[in-house]
């Protein structure tokens, strides 16, 4: 069975209004485009690829790849009265009801999709335009995205990686896989012959499921990465029970435990089950089914003009804004310490100190896979010349955080350095702060201003006083 999940994001931003009824998803508006926009942006935007974004013209008409297969299927076994828009799960029900060797199925599936040479749809296109976009996961068994990437990025030139998850053969991202090359990552298999490689039908996907879960099958590097990144879901329709398990087994721990990571979905109406609705409300806080007046293909297509309209500026002036920076931290850079929920200040920030002359760094876009994170950071943290941690309601809400380990590094660095040279000096993007969970250093210095990200010339005058930058 081809298994698609619409879109899956941030939850913080958008809430579902209090008092609604619990079967309503979120509207879109603006404040929710510019914050899916700013992560994406930031590269911390993984997209989960369901199947629905894969339609195909066949005949004149256009159907989804899950259909066109089931009905291809169907005829080559011969199955008769078989109903429009079975799906393929429906026609191997029929299929092992008539006592069929299920082993031969993924043969004549195989069989079928290299029959198609089918050509990826604009929507696959699109997404692949992204550039931000390094990694992608599909719940789809074909290839369509790897070539979409390939014809976008690399003008057809074979370049993407393709990694193929299976019950009985584990693959897992490798280390060191920020290498320039995009990665689609098949989660529930790539089309093969070989048996019990893909998901067919839902029994295939409760193998699956069931194997991403236990302790010697779970692709760690791969979950890892979707516990800590934000996660767009997009062409999905998976059934209550798969939606829930999908989102608990990716999270890697309840649903209602809070965390930084946001969820994005984006289900159309139609394919929406109020069930599912109700428990993300209640129970998955960080989750928001989002909903509007857009198809899927709309979707896409707003998601990819609204992406490239924020890039012309940059690209007018000749500087890419958000092209990726160097992996690893200039010397003597200011290094700036946030909390996720601030990312959209700390990028203005960002690129006010920038614009003024002084060289900033922080980890989004610049640590590669293979390094130990907190060993990276800490070096970081003695290489730089000055250390701001951005202070705001979120870092004082927050009693734990990784933020705070980056100022404990930050403070035990200060204690070898010349007490008449500042070496931390602490930013408030709100007039929110209150100073009852800063450690007790931090309280006894001086906090600057810099509401919604945007410093004073005072700021940046004193910052680079302290760097030793001409004011």
């Amino acid at each position: 069975m081809l298994l698609s999940l619409e879109t899956l994001d941030r939850g913080s931003a958008v809430a579902l209004h209090e008092g609604a009824d619990a079967s309503a998803a979120d509207a879109w508006d603006e404040d929710l485009w510019d914050d899916l926009l700013a992560y994406i942006e930031a590269g911390r935007v993984v997209p989960i690829i369901g199947p629905a974004c894969y339609p195909v013209e066949i005949d004149g008409r256009t159907t989804s790849l899950d259909r066109h297969v089931a009905e291809r299927l169907a005829r080559k076994l011969r199955i008769a009265a078989t109903p429009p828009g079975e799906t393929l799960n429906e026609v191997v029900l029929a299929y092992l009801r008539a006592d069929g060797d299920r082993r031969r199925l993924y043969r004549f599936v195989s069989e079928i999709v290299k029959e198609m040479e089918l050509a990826p749809p604009p929507m696959l296109k699109q997404l692949a335009e992204i550039g931000q976009f390094n990694l992608f996961v599909t719940t789809g068994f074909d290839t369509l995205l790897e070539v979409a990437l390939n014809q976008v990025r690399f003008g057809g030139v074979p370049q993407t990686r393709s990694i193929a998850y299976a019950p009985n053969d584990k693959q897992d991202l490798p280390q060191g896989i920020e290498d320039g090359s995009p990665t689609v990552y098949h989660l529930f298999g790539k089309v093969s012959a070989l048996p019990n490689s893909y998901a067919i039908s839902d029994e295939d996907l409760l193998e699956f499921l069931t194997a991403l879960q236990s302790d010697a099958r779970r692709p760690e590097n791969l979950f890892n990465r979707l516990k800590s990144e934000h996660v767009l879901l997009i062409g999905a329709h998976f059934p209550d029970w798969v939606a829930r398990m999908f989102l608990r087994t990716t999270k890697g721990r309840r649903l209602s435990e809070s965390r930084d990571e946001l969820e994005f979905l984006f289900e159309e109406s139609a394919s929406r089950e109020p069930s599912l609705v109700a428990f993300l409300k209640h129970f998955s806080k960080p989750t928001r089914l989002f909903d509007g007046d857009l198809d899927l293909g709309q979707f896409v297509e707003t998601l990819w003009r609204r992406w490239r309209e924020r890039r012309q500026p940059a690209t007018a002036t000749g500087r890419d804004r958000w092209a990726p920076r160097a992996a690893e931290m200039p010397a003597d850079a200011i290094f700036i310490s946030y909390t996720r929920e601030d990312l959209v200040a700390v990028r203005a920030l960002t690129d006010a100190l920038e614009a003024a002359g002084l060289s900033v760094w922080f980890d989004m876009n610049r640590l590669t896979a293979g390094e130990s994170f907190d060993l990276k950071i800490e070096q970081n943290i003695r290489r730089c010349s000055l250390f701001i941690p951005v202070l705001s309601r979120n870092t004082e809400a927050r009693a734990q955080g990784y933020f705070r380990r980056e100022w404990h590094y930050a403070l035990d660095r200060d204690k070898e350095i010349d007490p008449n040279r500042p070496f931390i000096v602490p930013v408030a993007i709100d007039d929110t702060v209150d100073i009852g969970r800063l450690p007790r250093p931090f309280r006894e210095i001086n906090i600057a201003g810099a509401p919604d990200g945007q410093p004073s010339a005072e700021l940046i005058a004193h910052l680079k006083m302290i760097t030793g930058r001409s004011p």
